[in-house]
């Protein structure tokens, strides 16, 4: 069987895909979440790389938000990954930044709500995680999103991509219409561009704490066809 690799966010770490792991393996796989440093997209990269050499036969690379940035790059030259899988999240063409994408549009509540520390990393405000990551997540998933969050180092998203995994191997993108940290028309024209197949739900920008399910069910479907 396929197996998937999950990839989170900035603001997050591997516990993110908590239900939706614990739907997948209910469906017969054997996910495995790589954690980021989130100190460098190059050492995120290479993070991710090291969770795909503990992994034998074909695999699907999953990234929600910064994590699309990641598999972009940590996909190159790995034959064993079979597709890539963006879940609202930056598909970074060469020489792209995630700061670069965020500018395409308006209408993101993060700038609003990140906080910075006085050692220079960033956080989202706890009070306000929900709103900027999954207005439509229980609350009680949202306080522990929000308590386990990562700090990553400022200017982490000023890293020029390389070139990108997508343009060889097989996309599918999820948008999430409701997004609050990026915007649905920035979705779209990213899911456009790298030729993905496009599937759209009306959630926030984490549907791992929304809809863990109806994610699980849609890895799975893609799983499924490699």
């Amino acid at each position: 069987m396929t197996a998937i690799v999950l990839v989170h966010g900035l603001w997050a770490d591997g516990s993110a895909w908590s239900e939706t792991i614990t739907a997948l393996r209910a469906l017969g796989h054997e996910p495995v979440a790589a954690q980021l440093p989130v100190e460098s997209l190059e050492g995120d990269v290479a993070a991710v790389r090291r969770v795909l050499s503990t992994i034998d036969g074909p695999a699907l690379l999953v990234g929600w938000s910064y994590g699309g940035a990641v598999i972009t790059n940590a996909a190159v030259g790995q034959d064993h990954v079979k597709a890539l899988a963006y879940i609202a999240a930056f598909a970074p063409d060469q020489g792209e930044s995630v700061r670069d994408i965020v500018q395409r549009h308006p209408g993101s509540a993060l700038p609003e709500h990140l906080k910075v520390t006085d050692d220079g990393y960033s956080y989202i405000d706890r009070p306000a995680y929900g709103k900027v990551v999954a207005a439509d997540a229980g609350a009680e998933r949202i306080a522990l999103a929000a308590a386990v969050q990562k700090f990553p180092r400022l200017g982490i998203d000023a890293a020029p991509s390389g070139t990108p995994a997508w343009r060889e191997k097989p996309s599918h993108y999820l948008v999430a219409t409701q997004d609050r940290a990026l915007p649905a028309a920035t979705q779209r024209e990213l899911a456009d561009r790298i030729g993905a197949q496009t599937t759209e739900w009306d959630t926030g920008h984490g549907p791992m704490y929304a809809r863990p399910q109806d994610l699980a069910d849609y890895l799975h479907s893609i799983a499924k066809s490699l």
